[in-house]
């Protein structure tokens, strides 16, 4: 999903004073430096803002995103500062909250190069259904998207006003600003704000300092969802987590505390396939039994055991293959951290026999048979790389392989880097020799997940007639990079609405968090990421908490919601007489009703937000039986009913 689609979609670290002040927070800032709007009692007055970089003549363009520069987050107490740089030009902005709907921002930029560009820009990105028809003006003159004397025509001022369809910002300069509009081809605008010139010169410094004020309506209107309970969709069996063991200090501690309190249904572990068989002439299998096995094997093998034995099905995948696994010649890796390494297809028979005997040692010397094997995102190539082609082949070569072995384990079709490479499992999907060997569908949840991409999956996993399966669910794969953006509200509510939304469209059978160790960890404290205190849960564990409390084995259930600024998912064990209704309100407090579901026995209700860690809630059963509740702003809100009844095949 592009960030605008995402945006309009939802029109020390660790001390008590940092909590204090995120409950305060009301300015999303990205880890990458864009804003996307300021919160006034909880609803989102929309935009996005951008460092931006244009080439002379508009030849080209490069601007702060997702996993596109590298970058450094931090908060202290009400502020956010971020520091990176766009094609050589360094900039860091601290984004401070002020009051209700003020912030203030504060730019210093300096350029590393020398050379001809159009201009270095701060831009702000105007969705046209929010913007258009609006206005803008500057420095007394009012530009209008509708007409084309309003684009890009550059006007001096120190005051900008935006108005658009029941929103107003104020962007208030420290000195004269030149800026112009332009609008897009999708028709949004986007505002652009000069800080360099053409003659770009390196050692070239500046600052610039605004205020930011945001009003509009707040849309406090009820919200209605009404459940389909007689249409029961595709089972969810939870939540689930991928347990890949990397450090052995805050690794364990993590794991314990996510096992003691959070229901798990599912978990994703790691063959170290280069330890296991370092050498092709060796007998790994042998060496285990004489007691040689690696630490980091055994490791891994006894957390496959801990969690097969809490009833977890366990999906086992390799990231790293032995040197001897792999194909002559020199390696091309594709930057970014992809290894991009390909296998040597003449040796797919010794491949095949050593993956297959480390899951037939697993399963007898552990107990543990792996419900399926994937190699971790082939489509990329973190590490292994396959067209898709190779991949159908390989689901092929190693099924038959593990199936000769006696072992039930099969693969998974795709366990893919993200949902927007749909296209890589098209060859397995429409071999019919490889169906035999598919366990389920699995796509990692890190970027491009509109409404349409997740209907494809979902497809595929019909189309087989087997489980979809969200290998690694997370939002932002560079987050290790800036770890403090774990415990901003905006991070976990785009999550929780992320994984409402999947389980909605697409009906998995688990989604898997990455992770449920220290790496992108769920809590904070105890030394995780350098941070002080006792262990203690975030925000993100709490929204994870309360999704995992869906009844066990509950099937997805058909609903209908009025507000689009409320995500919603539903789910029921029938034969329990057991329902859960997720609710994610994106926006500022409002009346929810329930309708659809069976006269409730007994209600539970659950808010999770900046202020609210999986509290409590009143809710009411009215005369006609549905079920009223207040949905608190910014909110992840869980309805749990128990009706009583048992379903009879009479």
């Amino acid at each position: 999903m592009k960030k605008k689609q995402w945006i309009c979609a939802l029109c020390a670290a660790g001390s008590l004073a940092f909590v204090a002040a995120t409950a305060e927070a009301q300015t999303e800032v990205m880890a990458w430096g864009n804003m996307t709007g300021i919160r006034v009692d909880g609803q989102l007055i929309g935009f996005e803002s951008s460092f931006r970089v244009i080439e002379s003549g508009w030849t080209g363009m490069d601007f702060t995103g997702r996993e596109r520069q590298s970058t450094q987050y931090s908060r202290k107490g009400r502020a956010q500062t971020v520091v990176s740089s766009v094609r050589r030009v360094r900039f860091e902005q601290v984004v401070e909250d002020k009051g209700k709907g003020i912030a203030s921002v504060s730019l210093t930029y300096n350029a590393d190069t020398t050379r001809q560009v159009e201009g270095v820009y701060y831009g702000f990105e105007l969705p046209a259904g929010r913007y258009v028809p609006g206005s803008v003006t500057v420095g007394g003159t009012t530009l209008s998207p509708a007409t084309p004397e309003g684009q890009g025509r550059k006007i001096s001022g120190k005051q900008i006003t935006i108005e658009g369809k029941g929103c107003k910002i104020g962007i208030d300069f420290a000195r004269t600003v030149k800026a112009f509009l332009h609008k897009e081809a999708d028709g949004d605008l986007i505002l652009y704000i000069e800080l360099f010139g053409k003659n770009l010169k390196k050692g070239q410094k500046g600052q610039l300092s605004f205020s930011l004020t945001a009003s509009g309506d707040i849309d406090n209107a009820p919200v209605e969802v009404v459940v389909d309970k007689n249409a029961p969709g595709r089972l969810f069996t939870g939540l689930g987590g991928n347990f890949r063991l990397q450090n052995p200090t805050h690794d364990p501690q993590v794991i314990d505390y996510c096992l003691n309190n959070m229901r798990l249904s599912f978990a994703r572990v790691e063959m170290p396939w280069g330890a296991w068989q370092p050498s092709e002439d060796s007998d790994p299998t042998a060496d285990a039994r004489a007691g040689k096995l690696n630490g980091h094997v055994q490791r891994s093998m006894k957390i496959a055991q801990q969690l097969s034995a809490k009833g977890m099905p366990v999906i086992v995948s390799a990231w790293f293959p032995p040197e001897w696994a792999l194909a002559p010649g020199p390696r091309t890796p594709r930057g970014g951290g992809v290894a991009a390494l390909r296998l040597d297809p003449a040796k797919e028979r010794q491949i095949y026999q050593s993956i297959s005997d480390y899951l037939v040692y697993l399963k007898e010397a552990y107990g543990v048979e792996a419900y399926a094997f994937s190699f971790n995102e082939s489509d990329l190539g973190i590490n292994v790389l396959h067209t898709p082609r190779e991949h159908a082949g390989f689901i092929k070569g190693l099924g038959a392989c593990m199936a000769s072995s006696g072992l039930a384990t099969r693969m998974l079709l795709g366990d893919n880097s993200d949902a927007t490479t749909f296209d890589f499992i098209l060859p397995a999907l429409n071999d019919a020799e490889t169906h035999k060997y598919i366990a389920a569908v699995s796509f990692h949840s890190w970027r491009g997940c509109d409404d349409e991409t997740l209907r494809k999956w979902a497809g595929s996993a019909r189309q087989l007639n087997v489980p979809l399966i969200i290998g690694e669910g997370s939002t932002d794969a560079a987050a290790w990079r800036y770890p403090q953006i774990f415990l901003e509200p905006t991070f976990a509510l785009y999550e929780i609405n992320l994984y409402v939304r999947i389980a909605a469209i697409c009906q998995p059978l688990s989604i898997l968090q990455w992770q449920l160790t220290s790496d992108y960890s769920l809590l904070w404290g105890a030394g995780i990421y350098g941070s002080e205190g006792e262990l203690r849960p975030t925000q993100r564990f709490w929204n994870l908490k309360q999704l995992a409390i869906t009844p066990e084995n509950a099937f997805a259930l058909p609903f209908t919601c009025n507000k689009e600024e409320v995500n919603c998912a539903a789910f029921g064990n029938i034969s329990r007489g057991e329902y859960a209704v997720h609710l994610v309100n994106n926006g500022a407090g409002r009346k929810a009703t329930i309708r659809g579901l069976p006269a409730p026995a007994d209600i539970k209700a659950y808010a999770t937000n900046s202020s609210s860690d999986m509290q409590a809630i009143g809710s009411t059963k009215t005369a006609d039986g549905s079920i009223s509740l207040e949905l608190p702003p910014a909110a992840f809100v869980t309805i749990i009913v128990n009706s009583g009844e048992v379903a009879v095949n009479n």
